[in-house]
């Protein structure tokens, strides 16, 4: 399935009313929505089949990232749960100068995002097998990220812990959440004083176009996180820090 005119337009609109020009990403916007659509058939990558949707809830919702400074170049950034690669590979289309590792556990998901990183000559990006449990607890890429990215993968609490014993002090944890996050944010304080985490801003904005509401929740990393943390796979999410 080829992105229609009018895909291009929603897309166009979406990232210019974020205060972005993707008019020289738009072929790249394009094959890697053939190559969703298409994949999509047999390997079942994401709910949301319609071009608007993903035009607008997987591009520009992770092109919302980018609302928030810190991004600069020369980042080195992991995305964390990618899935089909949201929010990673649009913020590598249009910031080719910040390298982002794309981890996930489902090895079907990591080959197909490897297959776009490839199709699309993304030489600052790169698709990972794992889980972050595992990932942490090697000294080779434990704590030496400059940020790191979730996108609705879990609560606070455990997003803290997934990515924070990843991430430099003095770095970032950006989490990509919906609306009503208060919640979540008060259950995670204990978790996020345990870890070397601290919230520093939460921004919040509504998705072009449709309306829908989103939150980023912004975690600054101000001390080492305790070897401990993370705890080993599938308990972060079992059995939230508190």
């Amino acid at each position: 399935m080829q992105m229609t005119s009018e895909g291009r337009r929603l897309l166009l609109q979406g990232a210019q009313e974020l205060g972005l020009d993707l008019e020289p990403h738009i072929p790249r916007f394009a094959r890697f929505f053939e190559l969703l659509t298409h994949a999509n058939q047999t390997l079942n990558l994401t709910a949301i089949r319609d071009e608007e949707g993903i035009v607008l809830k997987h591009f520009v919702d992770s092109l919302t990232c980018l609302i928030y400074p810190g991004f600069v170049d020369g980042l080195s950034v992991i995305d964390v749960g990618t899935g089909a690669g949201f929010p990673g590979l649009p913020l590598a289309i249009v910031r080719p100068k910040i390298h982002f590792d794309l981890l996930d556990a489902t090895q079907k998901k990591v080959g197909f995002v490897a297959r776009v990183i490839q199709d699309l000559e993304l030489s600052n990006a790169q698709a990972l097998w794992g889980r972050a449990e595992t990932l942490a607890q090697q000294n080779v890429k434990r704590e030496t990220y400059d940020a790191a990215l979730t996108r609705a993968v879990a609560s606070l609490a455990t997003v803290a812990e997934l990515t924070l014993p990843l991430v430099r002090v003095g770095g970032f944890v950006l989490a990509q959440k919906g609306a009503g996050v208060e919640a979540e944010v008060e259950q995670a304080q204990g978790a996020l004083r345990r870890l070397g985490g601290v919230i520093e801003h939460i921004l919040h904005l509504k998705l072009p176009h449709i309306g829908d509401e989103r939150a980023l929740i912004i975690l600054r990393k101000t001390a080492p996180t305790p070897p401990q943390y993370p705890r080993k796979p599938g308990v972060p999410a079992k059995n939230p820090l508190s």
